[in-house]
């Protein structure tokens, strides 16, 4: 569809009236409505109509099983603890955690509502509480009962006390609060000024010595602190759309990088995973012309994906699949098929073939959470697994090392035929190499295979483009198309005067966003995201506010970003992998870049221990920013993302990284007031040299 004008897609686009605002006036009530009276009805059973997480890990004695219970209730009065002890006993057994599901509200659809409806003082508090409700809209959340947003764990909250109780706290807000966050639970409303933020969130921040997978499963379990992954915890999630374009940028760039092409058009990707961010991966395909083959063991998210167009078909026989791949090829028509089975199964299958009918692999099995969900053994059947799981951890344990060491084999031989295949950051290397699988290149230090930061995206990031976002939180289809048609012209100018090093960004960024609305890209809140540097999401944040300011857009636009990104996470083994000055393990970025964001006028910031390669394995930050039109939002939006944006250029440019560096200067060169430490290279050979004489 070509981007003309608003007026040729929609004529009118109106929500419905018969919404009932009534009905969000309850967000303001919290946790009044937990009375005697309301604990007198039955508890509710499980909803099959939704997915499930897997049952938790529950490492705790019978003292820290009490302490988990005394936790919990903090937030009922005494008269009601003596039912809701043993209900909360009952979750904590069958469940491994308290999630306290009679408090799951009922009443109103979980859905991201227009801004006006919602009962708030302020519109930066309204803004907050859409995001919220979409990040468990059951059309956009993996788990949505559990409050799990994505990858199997990633939480907006702990348990429905706390989002009650939220949503209570951000009713009353006014200008001169800020809501404090930890790990899921509200501290409070505390006093400060029109331009703090309004929202202040730590997720799973503990002392390093205690940051282990199995701290993690004790801590969780005593309700004391939340895995946020990314964008779950920080209120910011999309949708699979938010992954899409990214995803689509990394096959565009193996296809160059490792093929040789601008078109994977009769080229084959296959990979596994069709989950809140592994989901994207069929349409990414699709976009770039060629042929996606996606591993889904869970039925239910597959079917998902179907439904909603990310996926053209499902099969379950691997024959009929491989001669669909070879009509496929021979056809050179774009298609993403879901296998709905164990990515194992299919990579074997795929080795024992004659001919290499694969061009492109990688794996987005949630492997930062491996024996609770995010990786299923093969051999063994995806109800039988999640039983495994719960009643006998060790053989689980087992079963799925021994599934990635099979796993890696696959690969292995594919690759050896003229496969190419990366790690898409979700831990699939580190985990197959404590697996003990054949993971390791001839130096026995160093990965077979690169991380797609590493050798794909990290240069993206080096030039300071990542992943920009906006919600049009009048819930306006319209709105949306507006907001791209104002994108594409602010890309068009900047693709004009662009240097030769980044035209090449800025024309894959035009192609996508002309091409956003036939894609269809749109799941839960009207959202989109396009790849940007800091002149393009500044441009594109001043257009935004000029437009509400105007009344062309008729509510407010929220801006954020994956934390997946230029300055956002510090995570060895993915965002930062192409850092080799021996300071990817080091946090300082993440951690300066939210502290930044909160006084140059973000609405909202996140930092938060984890992300996709998991649990101690990174940490991340994120923002959001409420654009209302007001010449004070327009102020924060072009001080803020400078250095949102610049604060890892800089990072990445002392590292000696070529990209940065060139990109750290060109900013420099439009903001006198930027002045960046630069690196001065060493000569490889003389340093060589002065250790020889040591």
């Amino acid at each position: 569809m070509s981007l003309t004008s608003v007026e040729t897609v929609f004529a009118v686009s109106e929500l419905s009236k018969a919404e009932n605002i009534a009905l969000l006036k309850s967000l303001a009530d919290g946790l009044s409505f937990v009375t005697k009276e309301f604990l007198s009805q039955p508890y509710p059973p499980l909803d099959p109509a939704v997915p499930h997480a897997p049952r938790r890990p529950c490492p705790l004695d019978s003292e820290q099983m009490k302490t988990a219970l005394r936790n919990a209730l903090r937030y009922f009065p005494s008269e009601l603890h003596g039912q809701l002890a043993k209900e909360f006993a009952h979750e904590l057994k069958t469940f491994g955690h308290i999630y306290m599901m009679r408090l799951r509200p009922t009443a109103y659809a979980m859905k991201a509502y227009p801004i006006a409806m919602y009962p708030a003082r302020c519109q930066q508090a309204a803004a907050v509480m859409l995001m919220i409700q979409n990040n468990l809209d059951p059309k956009v959340a993996q788990f949505p009962h559990e409050l799990v947003t994505y990858g199997g764990n990633g939480c907006v909250f702990s348990n429905w006390a706390q989002y009650h109780l939220v949503m209570q706290y951000l009713s009353q807000m006014t200008t001169e609060q800020t809501l404090v966050m930890y790990s899921g639970h509200p501290m409070g409303l505390f006093p400060s000024h029109p331009n703090a933020p309004r929202v202040v969130i730590t997720n799973g921040m503990v002392v390093p010595n205690y940051s282990s997978r199995d701290d993690y499963d004790r801590m969780f379990a005593l309700g004391v602190t939340m895995y946020g992954q990314m964008t779950a915890g920080s209120y910011c999630y999309i949708g699979p759309q938010g992954i899409v374009h990214g995803t689509t940028l990394t096959v565009l760039g193996a296809a160059r990088k490792y093929l040789g092409l601008d078109s994977v058009a009769g080229k084959v990707f296959v990979s596994s995973g069709l989950g809140g961010m592994s989901g994207a991966q069929g349409k990414a395909g699709v976009i770039c012309g060629g042929i996606s083959i996606i591993a889904e063991i869970n039925e239910a998210a597959a079917r998902k994906r179907l439904e909603q167009g990310w996926v053209h078909e499902i099969l379950t026989d691997l024959d009929v699949l491989i001669a669909r791949i070879k009509t496929a090829r021979a056809e050179k028509k774009a298609v993403s098929i879901a296998y709905q089975g164990n990515v194992v199964d299919l990579w074997e299958r795929l080795v024992a073939e004659p001919e290499n009918l694969v061009d492109l692999g990688s794996d987005q099995t949630s492997l930062h959470n491996p024996y609770n969900g995010g990786y299923f053994p093969v051999g063994v059947s995806f109800d039988d697994a999640n039983r495994l799981m719960a009643t006998n951890p060790t053989e689980f344990k087992a079963a799925v090392q021994a599934s990635l060491r099979r796993h890696v084999t696959a690969i292995n031989q594919l690759c050896a035929r003229g496969m190419r295949f990366w790690d898409y950051g979700n831990s699939f290397l580190l985990e197959a190499s404590r697996a003990g699988a054949d993971i390791f290149s001839a130096d026995g230090r160093t990965f077979r295979y690169p991380s797609y930061v590493q050798d794909i995206m990290g240069d993206i990031f080096s030039l300071g483009f990542g992943p920009f976002r906006w919600v049009c939180t009048s819930g306006l289809a319209s709105a949306l198309v507006a907001t791209d048609l104002m994108a594409a012209s602010v890309i068009a100018k900047l693709m004009k005067d662009a240097p030769e090093r980044t035209k090449q960004q800025y024309s894959d960024n035009y192609l996508w966003i002309t091409q956003a609305q036939e894609h269809r890209l749109v799941v839960g809140s009207q959202a989109r995201i396009l790849y940007s540097d800091h002149k393009g999401r500044t441009a594109l944040a001043l257009a935004f506010n000029d437009a509400v300011r105007d009344g062309t857009l008729k509510a407010p636009v929220v801006i954020s970003r994956d934390h997946h990104d230029v300055s956002g996470t510090d995570s060895p083994y993915r965002e930062t992998s192409n850092i080799t000055d021996g300071s990817m393990f080091c946090a300082d970025m993440a951690v300066q870049n939210a502290i930044g964001d909160s006084f140059r006028g973000a609405t909202w910031v996140a930092l938060h221990n984890g992300g996709g390669t998991g649990w101690g394995e990174a940490i991340n930050g994120g923002f959001g920013m409420v654009l209302d039109g007001s010449p004070e939002a327009r102020a924060r939006a072009a001080g803020m993302l400078l250095w949102d944006v610049n604060n890892g250029v800089s990072r990445r440019a002392w590292a000696e990284n070529e990209n940065a560096e060139f990109a750290i200067r060109q900013a420099m060169k439009d903001e006198p007031l930027l002045q960046v430490t630069l690196p001065n290279h060493a000569d490889r050979d003389l340093v060589a040299d002065a250790l020889k004489d040591q």
